[in-house]
């Protein structure tokens, strides 16, 4: 016998020690704190919707103005289709589409390539699938296929 668990007289006495931190068993449920009621959303004032407006109609994107006005680029949006401004066509050219694929091709991250492009690397990324642009996982290797195939079609050796 022995090992580990030989000494059980000091398991149980640091089990007594846990039992007596817990609530007595008698008493009543104290009620859970109720969640905190989440902050409205930051209203901008009507001149700082007037200079949003005016930045965006001069070429700024969601994005900046987002970062600009400490708001989502989501309400950039809900804020100018509320004042009739019409949006700019959202992704990228077929010229944008070929650069992209050509530095995705050079080892560029989808993220850095949306950087340089001004868009969301997911939209990159759709971009460069509809162009059947093979894709590379986060270590710069190929996507692996259904059935332990490679993308390129080669079964892997076992």
């Amino acid at each position: 016998m022995g090992g580990r668990y030989y000494n059980s007289k000091q398991q149980v006495s640091e089990l007594e020690a846990l039992i007596e931190k817990l609530p007595d068993p008698s008493s009543p449920l104290q009620q859970q704190a109720k969640p905190p009621i989440p902050a409205t959303a930051k209203q901008l004032k009507p001149d700082q919707v007037q200079e949003l407006i005016a930045a965006y109609q001069a070429g700024r994107t969601v994005y900046e103005l987002g970062t600009q006005f400490s708001i989502d680029r989501r309400t950039v949006s809900d804020i100018l289709h509320r004042h009739h401004v019409p949006m700019r066509r959202r992704g990228l050219s077929s010229e944008q589409v070929d650069e992209a694929v050509h530095l995705y091709n050079d080892g560029w991250s989808l993220a850095r390539i949306g950087r340089k492009l001004g868009v969301d690397p997911t939209t990159v990324r759709a971009r460069l699938r509809d162009r059947g642009v093979r894709m590379r996982d986060t270590q710069g290797r190929e996507r692996q296929a259904l059935g332990g195939q490679r993308s390129s079609g080669h079964r892997d050796l076992q």
